[in-house]
């Protein structure tokens, strides 16, 4: 088991290993998003409530999802190079940050944009809404607390703490609706009981919410491996790679 781990733990390894699935994810973000989107922007019927402006959840609820499990990933990325200074583990835990915040910023986005129509404002301090705004400023304070030390080592160790910290505020955004009064709906998809959610609308959010996974997964990978053709620079396999893609 040990002996994985470590090898899970080498850039080298993973960059090679990334090579090879890098492809294979892209393929399955690109069919999962656009049939997804497609299917449920242009086929699925209107709300019998809401009409067309649901639709924004085809974007809205894969977003949201996505950033809150990319904060665990984060996090457990954080610990791991906290307790055990494995290198590898620190790129993915700064990797996380620009694209959580990215994700976190377009559920708020679109999130008012869905709001306007549906409660007759842009913003309300609900507590999910507010607790996902805290998601978006412990992503960016991850960003600029690592930017903010010279010492990278430093750097690592303090993102860890924050981003370990910051962790408590997942599950409070899942069940904000069930613990205050909120004007945010609950979850309608259940894994254990009967979704709340027709199955035709159903069905194109699960390949959304896949396409996303998979999207966070290949921005997640080219990130992590260009730090580590940064962070490696100076090593002889990095210096060989260069060698010979200039050759090809």
């Amino acid at each position: 088991m040990w002996g994985w781990f470590h090898k899970w733990s080498s850039p080298r390894w993973f960059y090679q290993l990334s090579g090879r699935l890098l492809p294979w994810l892209a393929v399955l973000t690109a069919l999962t998003l656009v049939a997804g989107v497609a299917w449920g922007l242009l086929f699925v019927p209107p709300d019998y409530k809401q009409g067309n402006s649901f639709r924004i959840i085809y974007i809205h609820v894969p977003a949201a999802a996505v950033a809150m499990a990319g904060y665990m990933v984060m996090a457990v990325a954080g610990a791991i190079s906290l307790i055990w200074r494995i290198k590898l583990a620190d790129m993915v835990m700064k990797c996380c940050a620009p694209i959580g915040a990215a994700l976190t910023f377009l559920a708020l986005v679109t999130g008012a944009i869905w709001g306007k129509p549906t409660w007759g404002t842009w913003w309300v301090w609900d507590a999910r809404i507010t607790s996902v705004l805290v998601l978006f400023f412990l992503y960016v304070g991850v960003l600029a607390l690592y930017e903010a030390f010279d010492n990278k080592e430093a750097a690592g160790r303090a993102c860890a703490i924050l981003a370990l910290v910051g962790a408590v505020n997942i599950p409070v955004i899942y069940w904000s609706v069930e613990w205050w009064y909120s004007l945010h709906q609950p979850a309608s998809i259940s894994f254990t009981g009967e979704s709340s959610i027709h199955p035709s609308m159903l069905r194109p959010l699960i390949l959304t919410i896949i396409g996303f996974y998979s999207f966070f997964a290949v921005s997640l990978l080219l990130f992590v491996r260009n730090e580590i053709l940064n962070r490696e620079r100076n090593t002889r396999w990095v210096r060989e790679l260069i060698l010979a893609d200039s050759k090809v």
